[in-house]
């Protein structure tokens, strides 16, 4: 069925169709947006990353001396690598009531939804402007968001008075979500041959000796459980995503990296964990390497911080996200989101979005039209609210 280019569905498919992965450059589709924004008179800045490669889109619908409502979003996905697509993933398909591909949860449709709204909010006179805020690296540590964010109350204008974060939420209201800190950990030992096990340091096997211990910090997290803070799993979570290490079967292992990360309830001490596993490989498992060699060594750095979002009672964000979604209570979030960078910059914020978590990184990645439909209605509201006529 054809639709209007301004439909959300037109607009959704157009987004899909560019390959934002996080490993790829995202410029085809910022300049689509910016040139799209351009051709209803709405200016944009870019915010490019230190390559070139990437670039965040900061625009500003209405006047631009005051604070405004900011419609966030990221435009990177994550890899279709080995997952079982039953259709193209960066071409849009309609069936029975969803629409299928990647990003379509995850969250191109939320930044599609509002620019196809652009020429409504461009038609009416508004008294609060609307800024649209598109992000890269979401994916990776949400990297591109801070980028804006600093150089908001200056060179991009004043900043918002709240912002609306469009992760996929089915809808709801958010008003918190956990912070996560990713972290890389590099044990370098010694080789030998496999039948001189003695002689050797094998850094895979200290590798898991430290995995063992965040194993055993998990569990421990898990006994100081706070129900209470509505999250599920209702504590701060550890796990090891990837490990990478050895040579051969019978060559003692030079190397092994494996990446971990830990997601922190608002509010927990973000510093405990990492500073209880340096003490444990500082004083436990290195000492044992280096009395074979004194040049092995446990490495760990930080690949990114992502700050919690806590609730705010004063937050003007909240009541006005909750009446724009026609409803009276407000949920929480596992994940990690920019929100919780904004608040942490004094800018007040929420999640709201379509579609459903459970659909994103996933294998034929799906959006309910009736979500999307709800977005739009969303929207048709907010463009009330901030209209003077």
């Amino acid at each position: 069925m054809k639709r209007n280019a301004h439909d959300p569905v037109e607009m959704i498919g157009r987004l899909i169709a560019f390959d934002t992965t996080s490993r790829e450059s995202n410029l085809p589709l910022i300049d689509f947006v910016r040139d799209y924004l351009a051709s209803h008179g709405v200016d944009s800045t870019l915010v490019h990353d230190e390559t070139g490669k990437k670039a965040n889109l900061y625009a500003t619908i209405g006047p631009d001396d005051r604070p405004g409502i900011a419609l966030s979003g990221h435009t990177d996905v994550v890899p279709v690598d080995g997952q079982p697509w039953q259709t193209d993933p960066f071409r849009l398909v309609e069936k029975d009531g969803r629409l299928y591909g990647r990003g379509t949860a995850d969250m191109k449709s939320f930044c599609a939804i509002a620019l196809a709204m652009v020429p409504d909010f461009v038609a009416r006179r508004l008294h609060t402007p609307v800024h649209l805020a598109f992000s890269f690296d979401e994916e990776v540590g949400c990297l591109g968001a801070p980028l804006v964010i600093e150089r908001l109350g200056a060179e991009l204008g004043p900043k918002p008075k709240l912002v609306i974060v469009g992760e996929p939420t089915d809808m709801a209201v958010v008003n918190a979500h956990k912070g996560v800190v990713c972290l890389r950990t590099r044990v370098r030992g010694l080789e030998a041959h496999s039948s001189a096990t003695h002689r050797g340091v094998n850094a895979v096997q200290h590798a898991a000796r430290l995995i063992g211990f965040l194993a055993d910090l998990a569990e421990e997290m898990a006994t100081r459980a706070a129900p209470e803070s509505r999250f599920d799993p209702p504590c701060t979570t550890i796990q090891v995503g990837t490990v990478h290490g050895g040579t051969a079967q019978n060559i003692v292992p030079l190397d092994c990296a494996f990446t971990w990360e830990y997601r922190l309830l608002p509010g927990a001490d973000p510093h405990e964990i990492g500073q209880r596993f340096e003490r444990f490989a500082n004083d436990v498992v290195l000492p044992d390497m280096r009395a074979i060699d004194p040049d092995t060594g446990i490495e760990t750095e930080t690949i990114c911080t992502v700050p919690g979002l806590q609730p705010d009672r004063d937050s003007p964000a909240e009541p006005l996200a909750m009446a724009l979604a026609r409803t009276n209570r407000t949920e929480v979030v596992a994940f990690a989101a920019e929100a919780g960078q904004f608040q942490q910059a004094g800018i007040p914020a929420v999640i709201c979005g379509p579609g459903s978590i459970a659909q994103a990184h996933q294998p034929d990645e799906f959006i309910e039209l009736s979500q999307v439909r709800a977005c739009e209605a969303f929207m048709r509201r907010l463009l009330n609210e901030v209209s003077a006529d």
